[in-house]
């Protein structure tokens, strides 16, 4: 039988702490949380490896550092109100709860999403709720946000997800698709936009954030 809580124990140190994570509150979370319990049961002796898991397909558990790199970048507070687009498995819903006030987690993928509020309430999680609807309209019912934390990778940011940010409020996401993909914060202030770029992060797309193609003739 795998020794679960020494791999996780050896996945922060190994593979977060070295790549520049310090935050105490996401180290924290990133030790707790059971990620074997977010994993196909096919794959949970690959749980804390250093990639991405495929939990349905072509829905992926982002691997341990850019995700706590991300989570690292989003500052999240006690104070937060979070809405996660992309909640797969339920993995990243899982430490942001440990991390916000309360989180909003968005699936397209029902099965995923039914399988995740699962998971969630089987562990206590018991401040994230799993909602279903297309990504990349967000979800406006829970509307304003502190945080939209995107879990994967898009080529760009639709307006219905900035529309449903507080004033101050804030969106992290990994704009790109490759190894030129970058980690950026968007902040919504007075109704103004601005965008700070931070690291290069490869990770998976999440579907639904494909520019609609332009027309040359």
């Amino acid at each position: 039988m795998m020794d679960f809580e020494a791999a996780r124990t050896k996945m922060v140190e190994n593979q977060i702490r070295t790549t520049d994570v310090t935050s105490h509150s996401v180290l924290r979370a990133f030790y707790t949380v059971p990620r074997e319990a977010f994993v196909p049961a096919k794959a949970k002796s690959l749980a804390y490896i250093d990639t991405d898991i495929e939990v349905a397909p072509g829905r992926y558990l982002m691997e341990a550092s850019p995700l706590a790199k991300l989570l690292q970048l989003a500052a999240v507070t006690k104070n937060d109100v979070v809405l996660e687009i992309g909640a797969g498995s339920g993995y990243a819903s899982a430490i942001l709860s440990l991390l916000a006030d309360s989180v909003v987690s968005l699936e397209s993928d029902e099965a995923l999403a039914s399988q995740a509020s699962v998971t969630l309430s089987s562990l206590g999680y018991d401040n994230v709720a799993i909602v279903t609807g297309a990504l990349e309209n967000g979800y406006a019912g829970e509307a304003p946000y502190d945080l939209i934390f995107v879990n994967g990778a898009v080529e760009e940011v639709p307006a219905a997800l900035i529309d449903q940010l507080r004033d101050g409020g804030r969106l992290v996401a990994v704009i790109g698709y490759g190894n030129a993909a970058q980690a950026k914060v968007l902040v919504r202030e007075q109704g103004v936009v601005s965008e700070s770029a931070f690291f290069n992060a490869s990770v998976k797309p999440l579907p639904g954030f494909r520019k609609a193609r332009e027309f040359v003739f």
